[in-house]
């Protein structure tokens, strides 16, 4: 080339070599420019006649989904690189944004974050945060109207002012707020936060509708699409046209209903409405299956008979026909049955918020449900967009959103990071609480394996002995062979404390015998995980309290 320039790029992101080809064949096709990219060095080697500016070079490596940065050699042939920062957007400023904007930035990004409603995304406004905080409200007045211990200390009023625990509740969720997000944001240089609605406009491109007005738009060379979900609501007639709360209008109500009937039978459904129930109102359930369908039947069944004793209604296998809403009252119809209410909780699941994004526009791919389809590194159809969180098809749990943003903010700003989803515990929040980890006895014999189980109720479990609450069990799936834990299921008090120790165990492929044989603290509920262990070789009641 006559006139020719020499640069060279060095290219962020590249996997493989086939990356490197990619880049290459791109700066090739520009007029003027002859290139070569070496993958183990990120470095593209340029040659060019000087009609591509340095700007349209980068493009077009960030077109390919990729970063560049220009590295210019100084007079004594060190290179002097001025660093072009690789430009970040993220969609949403829940768990998983903010993981991946604080990742980011610290990899020298510069980051975007467009937020279209609250800063901090479900779990700290209207989900987790305000819900236990209800939860353990709801707890305590129960455990002051009447308790196991009622013949030596008296039950007392428990009046509850909603009013005064909502304020409670709204500034401990402020707090978080300040503390958690809005400091962090502050604090993070290279972090900026849009307020407004973004969309796609092609591969690398977004166009924000700004809240304070006006439109602007982002070009990225990578994205991050963690737009959490929304409460799925069902089609039925005359809903729409009446007050139903969600789980959001539920957690922000400065009322007690005096009846309120519940439409779902998993986990916001239960909670909310034993929730309810002991904060004085009078709480129907209905359920289009049974309760928490898609565990162990066993769970469903426990649950069933202990809420129903508490004085929850329940009706199983009930679907709602019709709504209306007069008078400041609800009736609706279910399987026959007409009902009437103060409130109708719409408890049915959640939808990913991706409808309104463009992601056509940028060949990023859905399943049905809207969901969007990513691999263990987040990466979605289109190479240089991630997603992470509620609006994928990966588990609806806040700590799965924040361990994929952070992954997906490795990967993005060139590193290599995994999610493994093969052990990953759960926890519903009735009382008592319901925790899972691994596979479920039908589950493991779905996949072809041979099994054995056991369950272990929990009279045999010293810590709920003294408690008094011998409420629920513990079950244990082996490997039939092999004895290597494959599954827990537990329904008792405290559960969630105990559900991590098994998904320790399932990580290092303990046997049963080999947790039976683990050392445990004597008074703990965890110590039923080593009691259930040791009924596959033992006769757990002929024990002593705290045998070894």
């Amino acid at each position: 080339m006559a006139n020719d320039h020499s640069l060279e790029l060095r290219v962020e992101g590249m996997t493989c070599a086939h990356c490197a080809q990619t880049v290459e064949a791109a700066l090739n096709a520009l007029p003027g420019v002859d290139a070569t990219v070496v993958y183990p060095e990120a470095i593209a080697h340029v040659r060019t006649d000087g009609a591509i500016p340095v700007t349209g070079l980068l493009e077009a490596v960030r077109a390919t989904g990729y970063g560049a940065e220009l590295a210019e050699r100084g007079s004594a042939g060190k290179s002097a690189r001025a660093a072009v920062a690789l430009r970040v957007a993220i969609l949403g400023s829940g768990a998983a944004a903010f993981a991946a904007a604080l990742q980011a930035a610290r990899d020298g990004a510069r980051v975007t974050m467009i937020e279209r409603g609250i800063t901090g995304g479900t779990c700290v406004n209207i989900g987790c945060v305000p819900s236990k905080i209800l939860i353990r409200a709801a707890h305590v007045r129960h455990m002051r109207l009447g308790s196991s211990f009622d013949q030596a200390i008296a039950p007392g009023e428990a009046r509850v002012d909603r009013l005064a625990l909502l304020s409670q509740l709204q500034g401990r969720v402020d707090k978080l707020l300040r503390v958690k997000y809005e400091a962090l944001l502050q604090a993070t240089p290279g972090i900026e936060l849009l307020r407004g609605s973004a969309r796609f406009a092609g591969p690398s491109h977004l166009k924000v509708a700004l809240q304070a007005g006006g439109e602007r738009e982002i070009a990225f060379d990578r994205a991050l699409i963690a737009t959490g979900a929304s409460p799925a609501i069902p089609d039925l007639p005359g809903l729409r046209d009446t007050p139903y709360w969600t789980s959001t209008e539920a957690l922000a109500a400065g009322e007690t209903p005096e009846h309120l009937v519940v439409y779902g039978g998993s986990v916001v459904a239960l909670e909310l409405a034993q929730a309810f129930l002991r904060l004085g109102s009078r709480v129907t359930l209905l359920a289009r299956s049974s309760l928490m369908s898609r565990e162990d039947p066993l769970i469903g069944e426990t649950l069933h008979k202990i809420l129903r004793q508490e004085g929850l209604e329940i009706r199983l296998h009930r679907t709602l026909e019709q709504v209306a809403f007069r008078d400041g009252r609800f009736s609706m119809r279910a399987g026959g049955e007409v009902l009437h209410a103060d409130r109708l909780l719409i408890a049915t699941g959640r939808s990913p918020n991706t409808r309104d994004l463009g992601l056509e526009a940028a060949g990023v791919k859905t399943d049905r449900s809207g969901a969007i389809m990513v691999d263990a590194a987040l990466r979605t159809s289109a190479p240089h967009i991630y997603a992470a969180g509620d609006c994928t098809t990966q588990p609806e749990y806040v700590y799965v959103a924040a361990a994929g943003g952070t992954r997906a903010a490795i990967n993005m700003t060139g590193g290599s990071a995994t999610l493994d989803l093969s052990v990953v515990p759960a926890v519903t929040f009735t009382d008592p609480q319901i925790a899972t980890v691994g596979l479920s006895e039908k589950q493991a014999r779905d996949a072809g394996l041979a099994v054995e189980t056991r369950i272990l109720g929990l009279e045999n479990v010293p810590r709920s002995l003294v408690n008094f609450d011998t409420r629920g069990f513990i079950k244990l799936v082996a490997e039939a062979e092999s004895g290597r834990l494959l599954g827990v299921q537990a329904v008792a008090g405290e559960a969630g404390e105990l559900i991590q120790s098994a998904a320790l165990a399932l990580r290092a492929r303990m046997g049963v015998r080999e947790l039976g044989e683990q050392l445990f603290p004597y008074l703990t509920m965890v110590e039923g995980l080593k009691l259930a262990a040791q009924t596959f070789t033992r006769d757990v009641t002929q024990l002593s309290c705290c045998a070894g």
